[in-house]
């Protein structure tokens, strides 16, 4: 066990030297850290929100918005496709969660029935019938469609998730590190940028739904039926984003929609004005382009979560899929627009529960906690240790201090974020290697007093104290793992700190000690055990 092969003395020299070289970042001033070659780490460790200051955001989706719009295109499915296949129908309309409608030629029910089992909602797993959509009967011609019970948690299950993926693509865009982006609840979502501190750009690009629409504009309707309020079927009256001008009539059903865009980004128009150039890819261009065609001469709004940018004119088909949206826009917002559309658009509208700054000051203040509270940790556990085992024991200080150098490495070479309850982690995974050297040294101990040599009672001493550290260490892997996957936040800062130094300190308090006292051993060549 004590045997210095080579492997051993390799394992410990090129871990003191990645810990120092990945450790190093964050030890320099930042202008000596530019000045260094390329191939030199510059990886410094990542400060979580409660280290470093930043904002604090909680959100709550709208999961009641999302299903008015989609009974809203309930409504619009099923005009469509009772027009489609030329079956009458009267009293459309939604009321309390359910959308009715009456067949007028009583001969036509049965086909209807089945006409949208087919066409609406879509599939569900584990809903009756393996559809999101229930179609009722109920005489007389009047069919009643609505959600399955099941269909509502769907909804705001797959809102939440997507909102969190759309918020990351947005936080991440504009440049803030490892921002922690968790729900909380059900339909809620905590936001942790940490080194942000203005929350209200966070919000400006955060809370946009950003949802894009292309639909035409319904140019029979005139501004008198607008203020009489006569607007026909399939037609609702939007706002211009631009304050000023009127409101227009437009189709309820879209054309295209940003889901389908692949690229965007801030441009100018022909006027050198500010714009925003778009570009849909496969069936989105293709989609675009057809509507294009259809709708040579007729106007279609540019929709932005439900107020018009724009009513450009279609003087000719756009076959490529591309174009540009041009409106009252500066570079910046406009930069601001491309950003939101690159991202996605939020499935629903959130609501702002909270919102916290944490100041830079108060960071620092932490920091300061936290380097001072792991030195006395430190300092009280290289007394202890070197008090109790003499030169074994100054053996283990130096693995210790190896170990802090392997943690903030690994969590620097890894981009990690080190929060303060992160800081708690590390402390304890030096008390656990503490620990283990406590198991190897006590077990030497008793060795030796069992008339074992030196040599001998030091080998066996590391043999049968392995299964104790293993037993121990493997608990707190698993415990560290529960909390990583199941905690967020603070509790996921700490979970992995502890993960990294469970596995560097079983590294450092075995094979590091290990090779200090073999080398000890060969040049001392001791007739009694220091610790004995």
């Amino acid at each position: 066990m004590l045997t210095l092969s080579r492997w051993k003395v390799t394992a410990v020299i090129l871990s003191v030297i990645f810990g120092i070289v990945f450790t190093l970042p964050n030890l320099l001033p930042q202008k000596t850290l530019d000045a260094l070659p390329g191939w030199v780490p510059h990886q410094k460790l990542n400060l979580g929100l409660d280290l470093q200051g930043g904002s604090y955001l909680l959100y709550e989706v709208d999961t009641d918005a999302l299903r008015a719009e989609r009974l809203t295109n309930m409504v619009e499915d099923v005009r469509t496709t009772l027009r489609n296949d030329q079956i009458e129908f009267g009293e459309l309309g939604e009321a309390g969660g359910i959308v009715r409608v009456r067949i007028t030629d009583p001969g036509k029910v049965d086909q209807a029935v089945s006409l949208l089992r087919r066409s609406i909602g879509g599939p569900l797993a584990g809903a009756i019938g393996g559809r999101d959509t229930n179609i009722s009967n109920k005489g007389d011609g009047r069919l009643e469609l609505s959600f399955v019970p099941e269909a509502a948690k769907a909804d705001a299950a797959k809102a939440v998730d997507q909102s969190i993926e759309t918020i990351r693509r947005r936080v991440d865009a504009m440049g803030t590190k490892e921002p922690t982006i968790t729900r909380q609840g059900v339909n809620r979502i905590v936001i942790q940028a940490a080194g942000e501190s203005d929350p209200a750009r966070l919000q400006a690009v955060i809370g946009q739904t950003a949802k894009l629409t292309f639909q035409m504009v319904d140019e029979t309707v005139t501004p008198e039926d607008m203020a009489a309020g006569r607007i026909p079927p399939g037609v609702m009256v939007i706002p211009s984003a631009e304050a000023g001008r009127p409101p227009i009539p437009v189709a309820k059903r879209a054309l295209v929609t940003g889901e389908d865009l692949v690229d965007a980004n801030q441009t100018f128009d022909q006027n050198g004005a500010a714009a925003v150039g778009f570009r849909f890819g496969g069936s989105g261009a293709r989609k675009f382009g057809d509507a294009t065609t259809r709708n040579v001469g007729k106007r279609f709004a540019i929709v932005l979560d439900n107020k018009y940018i724009s009513d450009p004119r279609i003087n000719q088909p756009l076959p490529g899929g591309s174009g540009i949206i041009t409106g009252n826009f500066t570079p910046e917002s406009a930069a601001e627009l491309a950003l939101l559309l690159r991202s996605g658009a939020l499935p629903a509208k959130l609501n702002l529960e909270e919102q916290r700054t944490v100041g830079a000051e108060l960071g620092a203040d932490a920091v300061r906690a936290g380097t001072i509270s792991l030195a006395i940790g430190a300092a009280a556990m290289f007394v202890f240790i070197i008090l109790a085992y003499g030169l074994f024991g100054t053996f283990a200080a130096i693995a210790l201090f190896v170990n802090v150098l392997l943690i903030v490495g690994i969590m620097s070479m890894t981009q990690a974020t080190l929060t303060f309850p992160g800081i708690a982690g590390l402390i304890l995974t030096l008390a656990v290697a503490v620990d283990a050297n406590v198991l190897i040294y006590e077990r030497m101990r008793d060795e030796a007093a069992a008339g074992r040599s030196p040599m001998s009672a030091a080998d066996t001493g590391y043999r049968r104290a392995l299964v104790s550290i293993m037993d121990a260490n493997i608990t707190s892997v698993i415990s560290a793992l529960i909390m990583f996957s199941m905690g967020a936040g603070p509790v996921k800062g700490f979970a992995w700190t502890l993960l990294i130094g469970v596995f560097t300190s079983l590294f450092t308090a075995i094979l590091i000690t290990q090779v200090l006292i073999g080398w000890w051993f060969k040049a001392a060549k001791p007739k009694k055990l220091p610790i004995a």
